[in-house]
């Protein structure tokens, strides 16, 4: 019966243990997933977007999986859909 009484604490740390990871590691992680995936479905073609390998530039097309961005040198860059992580407007204001 002593041992129960032993496991008891051990088992309500675990629980916090583990609940204090969902609200400081998978929640926020769930969360910029979310705001990720409404940012691909919102941007369109002529927005300034920015990479997340810090490339910035304007959408020339978008296709399911990927997006022409065009530099300001003129060139043009296929990168995948993906590594839009921020609209250029939006992160100045």
């Amino acid at each position: 019966m002593e041992q129960l009484g032993a496991i008891a604490p051990m088992i309500i740390f675990l629980v916090l243990i583990f609940a204090m990871m969902y609200f400081l590691m998978i929640r926020p992680q769930r969360r910029r997933q979310k705001e990720q995936q409404e940012l691909l479905e919102r941007i369109r073609r002529g927005e300034k977007v920015i990479t997340s390998s810090g490339i910035y530039g304007q959408i020339e097309s978008i296709s399911e999986d990927t997006i022409v961005i065009k530099l300001e040198s003129g060139a043009t860059m296929k990168v995948a859909k993906g590594s839009v992580v921020s609209e250029q407007t939006k992160r100045l204001k």
